[in-house]
């Protein structure tokens, strides 16, 4: 079968007007190679075996009736396309240009970390209970016990998080439970909804000495260990770790649930998105950020302004979208400017023209599924056959 495909005759295909260039992998990090295509009709027209520049400036050089280009922003098909076609019209394709724009943005606000603590805000602390303190037996788990107390913080901690404006999945990361967990701990209205099981009215050895520990941590003594030695000639007969667990709690003073900020990642993407398709709590976050951070309100104006070119084609602002990045505190910004400087000229083209590399993209697909199918064994001449 394989001989037989390799002996069919290669087809005439007609000199194509757009061509469309990328790369593909025969050996993914390893070893790669260009596939054209024809961007008018979305056929493919040829397989290069590497992605050397002279290689496509070789395949160009005998097709003069190509007129646009579109690529990546890769330097060697820039390069390849300059010497085999000085007189097509290079096109760097607009969704390398947003990607390259959005991993800036990213970088742009992890340099500002420190701003994004200004969405931090310290939830009020729960109302003390006195009366489960004052009359344990209207309660099943009155407080000081250990799973009680545990519970009830970890209710507050939901409870606060969810009153914050933090969703199921976000509270679920931050305080690492489960969604079950977390379910739960959200329909209960109050933590006492959640104390049922065996272990109810559980009586603990310590409850004799505690009114002695009460006084002596009153009068001033909270060394454990201390307490502990006296309270066991007193007939104490449990372990030292429960009289230091109830101390411990004396000695923590409860402090109020406060979120983490949210990642850079999760605020370039607030940026990078339309503005009316951000919810409302979101919107808020990302002013108050913009509030705090002059560097981050810059970033956002101009990632918009580069959108606001992209969709609309407007690539002749293009040069004062630059001059406005340069004048801001930018570093990413200013790397990102600093390479669409070298390839001002397509990447004006891609802000303008229609033409794009989303055909290529479909066929650097269609090569990944050959290979797979084929189960890596498809190389370069049988891809390269007329069934391709």
């Amino acid at each position: 079968m394989l001989r037989l495909v390799d002996a069919l005759p290669e087809p005439e295909v007609a000199a194509p007007r757009v061509v469309g260039v990328d790369e593909y992998a025969t050996r993914k990090g390893r070893h790669y190679g260009t596939v054209l295509i024809d961007v008018e009709t979305r056929r493919p027209v040829d397989l290069l075996p590497d992605r050397e520049a002279s290689s496509l400036a070789a395949w160009l050089a005998e097709r003069p009736g190509v007129e646009v280009i579109c690529r990546d922003r890769a330097p060697f098909f820039a390069e390849g396309a300059t010497t085999g076609a000085p007189q097509a019209v290079q096109v760097a394709d607009r969704w390398y240009l947003w990607h390259n724009v959005s991993e800036a943005a990213e970088r742009a606000v992890a340099q500002h970390r420190n701003c994004l603590r200004a969405l931090v805000t310290a939830a009020p602390e729960p109302d003390p209970e006195p009366a489960l303190e004052e009359d344990s037996s209207g309660s099943p788990w009155p407080t000081g016990h250990r799973f009680a107390d545990r519970t009830r913080a970890r209710h507050a901690d939901v409870h606060a998080l969810l009153k914050a404006g933090h969703s199921r999945r976000s509270v679920q990361r931050q305080l690492g439970m489960t969604w079950r967990t977390v379910k739960q701990f959200a329909d209960a209205a109050r933590p006492e909804e959640l104390f049922t099981g065996q272990w109810q009215n559980r009586p603990s050895v310590l409850d004799d000495y505690k009114p002695y520990l009460d006084d002596r941590w009153n009068e001033g003594c909270t060394n454990a260990w201390k307490l502990w030695e006296e309270i066991v000639p007193l007939g104490y007969k449990g372990s030292y770790q429960r009289v230091r667990a109830y101390l411990h709690k004396k000695r923590t003073s409860p402090r109020p649930v406060v979120a983490r900020p949210p990642s850079p990642r999760t605020v370039a993407g607030w940026i990078l998105r339309r503005p009316e398709t951000l919810p409302e709590a979101e919107q808020l976050q990302l002013k108050t950020v913009r509030t705090h951070c002059p560097e981050i309100d810059a970033l956002t104006r101009h990632v918009r302004a580069f959108a606001v070119m992209l969709t609309e084609r407007q690539g002749e602002r293009l040069p004062d979208w630059l001059a406005a990045v340069r004048r801001d505190d930018l570093p990413s910004l200013h790397t990102l400017a600093a390479g669409i400087d070298r390839d001002r000229d397509a990447v004006i083209a891609g802000l303008t023209l229609p033409w794009s590399s989303g055909a290529v993209e479909g066929h650097v697909n269609r090569i990944k599924m050959l290979k797979r199918q084929m189960f890596g064994r498809a190389g370069h001449q049988l891809l390269r056959s007329p069934p391709y």
